[in-house]
């Protein structure tokens, strides 16, 4: 009896914990859901990162997490089922659409490039991450990104020919690909499927890496061979799908060329100088030259001169690039040092993202170069590149309009040029015609003082003099001499008759003079860009080369008199 008692004790105790712990459970579970739909919510107003800030730490625990990406095990489950069958359809379609654009790109070295084989292989690749991308308020339309990564195995042969009539048999071996695809679905319509047209394109391509075979051998020992191919194949890739450009697939039929990639504004670039470049030659110094791109492309890439045996080289050069996506394209700056007839070696690489430009306005950065934009693994200091930067947007007045009105004088082929411009453009200059427009003044230089100059003498006396240049019109001025010591006082105005302001550049180089002979101590250089906006600029200035010190100026711009049609 006494054991039936218990073991009835025992049930009912045990159903009673048992019931307990589901109460318990539920309630936990319902805390937790409450508690995740109470800081998801937070996560739409502000970013997951500022939700732990605000949020105090037992509230926002670190199992609630929103990632950006969601991944795809499911869909690569299935694709690695039909991917036989995706093989089969894809490859005469893959093989049909890209001969004619390889064809566009084909070396000047080869007189064609024909697929003779073209097939994805046995491996599908691997969708690693899906998120649906936000777009501006009012647009119509859905914009996905995948992550793809593919190891594949395709067999792509082609027939290269040459100019003398050789045939070259090569083969594509080893494709490692890594990207973001970008899938839009617009615009949204009330039938089926809901959307009229798709867009796709490569949004990122992060990684591509591929193995040049010719039969019997290396790719690699035909010399130019193997390079021009190559390139051929990436410039196929950058121009056909990358980003901004986009693939339009019908869906209902109907005109969407309006979801084409067409140019939204220019950018204008001037490259200034750089400093303290790393060295690359074993004997004497580095000869740098920049290369700048918004895409990669051979006819979009410029490059600058060469400035020889110099590791703090000044440019002062000027280019332009067409902006087709300002809130995803970059420009990017790449500095070599020119090894003649060799490979020129890198001395770094920097990136401006466009979408950090304020519009019309003119801005100057210091860029670090690294070594890859990508993987960013190698902290070794490279030097710096100076830039000035202006994004004009098609129809936004730029800060320079005023620069190009009648206001300022123009020599009998600027007012051409004007007049052409007000027929086709409503009275502004033509973006193309802009770097032929001269404007003229007079710049005046007051050298107010110098603070914390080195001691460049072993008693601390040092006597500096300053020498002011005008880099294109080759004028030269200079200062006394001020036998004040490290921070020394000249308050001495120059004047400088500017025949070409916004292609002209200032250096002041501070210089020691003592019994045995002189010193240079540091130096200023600047573009008249700032000067020309704000018309007087008074500020002090670090000098570059130096240990320490900082020259102070007043800088005033003065237009050439105004111009009056007879």
């Amino acid at each position: 009896m006494g054991f039936i008692s218990g073991m009835i004790m025992g049930i009912a105790l045990g159903i009673s914990l048992t019931f307990a712990f589901a109460r318990f459970q539920t309630c936990r579970s319902k805390r937790r859901s409450d508690l995740a739909m109470a800081i998801a919510a937070f996560a739409r107003m502000m970013k997951m990162e500022d939700c732990r800030r605000v949020i105090p730490p037992e509230s926002c625990p670190p199992w609630v997490v929103f990632t950006r990406r969601q991944k795809l095990n499911w869909l690569n489950t299935h694709l690695q089922k039909i991917w036989p069958y995706v093989n089969q359809a894809a490859s005469e379609l893959i093989k049909s659409n890209v001969e004619p654009i390889v064809e566009q790109y084909t070396p000047k070295i080869l007189s064609s490039i024909t697929f003779s084989k073209f097939t994805l292989g046995t491996v599908a690749p691997q969708f690693t991450g899906v998120a649906i991308v936000e777009e501006e308020s009012g647009a119509e339309g859905v914009t996905m990104e995948l992550e793809m990564q593919w190891d594949g195995n395709p067999t792509i042969a082609f027939d290269a020919k040459t100019r003398v009539g050789v045939v070259i048999p090569v083969k594509v071996k080893d494709v490692e690909f890594t990207g973001v695809f970008r899938l839009i679905f617009k615009p949204l319509v009330n039938e089926f499927p809901s959307f009229a047209a798709v867009c796709y394109s490569l949004r990122e391509k992060k990684h591509l890496d591929f193995t040049l075979k010719v039969s019997g051998g290396d790719i690699s020992t035909l010399p130019g061979i193997s390079d021009a191919i190559e390139e051929t194949i990436r410039d196929a890739i950058e121009d056909s799908i990358t980003w901004p450009v986009r693939k339009i697939i019908p869906i209902i039929p109907g005109d969407y060329s309006f979801l084409e990639s067409k140019p939204v504004g220019m950018l204008e670039v001037k490259l200034v100088q750089a400093k303290n470049l790393a060295n690359k030659d074993l004997i004497g110094k580095s000869d740098p030259f920049a290369v700048l791109f918004v895409r990669p492309l051979r006819d979009s890439v410029q490059s600058s001169k060469t400035i020889n045996n110099e590791l703090n080289p000044v440019w002062n050069e000027n280019f332009e690039f067409t902006v087709e996506d300002a809130s995803t394209q970059h420009l990017t700056v790449r500095l070599f040092d020119n090894e003649g007839i060799e490979a020129d070696q890198l001395i770094g690489c920097a990136q401006v993202p466009l979408k950090d430009l304020q519009p019309g306005k003119v801005q100057t950065f210091w860029l670090k170069l690294v070594k890859d934009l990508e993987v960013q693994r190698d902290k070794k200091y490279r030097g710096e590149v100076n830039l000035e930067l202006l994004y004009c947007p098609f129809g936004v007045e730029s800060i320079f309009t005023n620069l190009f009105s009648s206001s300022f004088g123009l020599t009998t082929f600027e007012k051409a040029i004007k007049s052409t411009s007000e027929q086709t453009q409503g009275g502004d200059v033509n973006k193309s015609q802009r770097k032929y427009v001269i404007v003229r003044g007079v710049l005046t230089v007051t050298v107010l003082s110098a603070e914390d100059l080195p001691d460049m003498d072993l008693l601390g006396k040092t006597n500096a003099y300053v020498v002011l240049m005008l880099k294109k019109a080759d004028q030269k001025l200079r200062t006394r001499v001020a036998a004040s010591g490290v921070n020394p006082v000249w308050n001495q105005t120059f004047d400088f008759v500017v025949e070409d302001a916004l292609h002209e550049m200032l250096i002041l180089e501070v210089w020691d003079q003592d019994l045995i002979g002189k010193d240079k101590i540091g130096r200023v250089i600047m573009t008249l860009t700032r000067v020309i906006l704000a018309k007087e600029v008074q500020e002090s200035f670090a000098l570059d080369g130096a240990k320490s010190g900082k020259l102070n100026l007043y800088l005033k711009w003065t237009p050439q008199h105004k111009y009056r049609d007879p």
